[in-house]
């Protein structure tokens, strides 16, 4: 339910925050630095909210990150003043489409779910958790087509900040009436383990060090992969607006569609991954978006382009809850707040530099060149990911066992 609450804003967002923008006279350098801005801040706060969920408690990061996003959502609404509104788009990541998720404050989220779910059912129950985000995304997508649609397109522009400070709003109340596993309780489950393996013993310093090997390659492939994602995810809707002249009203259809077919995708996902593992469906999916992402820069109308993009949106994000179920299952429960923090650090702050970049190359009239650029690094990822990963689950099988 809050990462249902959350997704409404963050489609509405992901869709108009740069016409809003580009409607106030900005350029597409500065629309992207704001976007590279609220990444790197969001990637800094990452690595630093996942250790500290580990020794403390998941809850109070959760609500730091509602009450945030409260305040941000109500000050964009209030004024376009630059000076109160970047520090709230930054502040509130407002416009990364984040699925859904608590932005920064992801890690201690995603920790507290792993530590109710089995292994197995990882994949699944994060596939499930992922779909939910991309329902409500769809359905604040559609919310983008407001300002197409009143005489005062600004005043719907602004009314559209409401969304994600009502959400969050809302996450306020259901983190009230949620009950978090007590930390008594886990340091015991840890000292039992502690017990079985010691922390010094051969076999527990063989698998610290296989967890930091495969740590030390997510980062790296992270990196590519965000930074590929940057160039041009961000900006698809402003792309859309200067390569084929269509405004909210035709964008954010076709971005809807993409969120409600990339939820079934993601739900399908989880059946894959169960059948197939992990890493192959992940894999698989991503190979399908890299053949797509060759084809969308050439097609010449919009409606193909849309129908191009809606796939290549599905086939990739449909593995972002086999990808975070890879993450949780990399380490034990006492380091998965930093995994998941360094996951998230690892794309994000890669991730933030390329807005900036796209954003020149728009300006510049080169609607095609960070097309190919994003897919010469997403090949690179797929292959990599690929040799990194491929022997995880039976390796998490035989330590399960």
């Amino acid at each position: 339910m809050m990462r249902a609450a959350r997704s409404f804003g963050q489609g509405a967002m992901v869709v108009d925050l740069a016409l809003y923008l580009a409607r106030l006279g900005w350029s597409g350098v500065m629309i992207g630095g704001v976007l590279t801005a609220g990444g790197l801040l969001a990637g800094s706060l990452a690595l630093f909210v996942g250790p500290a969920s580990d020794r403390l408690r998941r809850r109070p990061f959760l609500v730091g990150n509602e009450i945030l996003t409260v305040l941000c959502g109500l000050t964009a609404f209030l004024t376009r003043e630059p000076m109160l509104l970047v520090p709230a788009i930054v502040l509130a990541s407002f416009g990364r489409g984040a699925n859904g998720s608590a932005g920064p404050f992801t890690p201690a989220e995603q920790a507290w779910l792993a530590l109710l779910v089995p292994p197995q059912d990882r994949g699944r129950v994060y596939s499930l958790n992922v779909a939910v985000g991309f329902f409500g995304m769809g359905t604040g997508a559609l919310l983008a087509a407001l300002p197409g649609l009143i005489p005062d397109p600004l005043l719907g522009y602004r009314l559209l900040f409401l969304v994600p400070a009502l959400g969050s709003a809302f996450n306020l109340f259901l983190l009230a009436r949620t009950h978090e596993p007590s930390r008594s309780r886990i340091r015991r489950e840890r000292a039992e383990r502690a017990r079985r393996e010691p922390p010094h013993s051969k076999r527990a310093r063989v698998r610290r060090r296989r967890e930091n090997r495969h740590l030390a390659r997510l980062v790296a492939l992270n990196a590519v992969n965000g930074f590929a994602i940057g160039l041009i995810g961000p900006l698809m809707p402003y792309w859309f607006h200067l390569r084929f002249g269509v405004g909210p009203a035709a964008i954010a259809p076709a971005m809807a569609v993409v969120f409600a077919i990339t939820a079934v995708a993601s739900l399908l996902a989880g059946r894959l991954s169960a059948r197939i593992g992990l890493v192959n469906s992940v894999v698989r999916l991503r190979i399908i978006g890299f053949v797509l992402l060759l084809l969308l820069p050439l097609v010449p109308w919009y409606s193909l382009a849309a129908v191009i993009y809606i796939l290549r949106s599905a086939a990739n994000r449909s593995s972002v809850g086999a990808r975070q179920a890879v993450v949780v299952s990399l380490v034990d429960d006492e380091r998965r707040g930093f995994a998941v923090s360094l996951n998230a650090a690892s794309f994000v702050i890669p991730q933030a530099l390329g807005p900036t970049l796209g954003g020149y190359f728009l300006d510049a009239g080169l609607l095609v060149l960070p097309f190919y650029i994003a897919a010469l690094l997403q090949g690179s990822y797929i292959w990599g990911y690929w040799r990194a990963f491929r022997g995880l689950e039976a390796q998490t099988a035989s330590a399960t066992t």
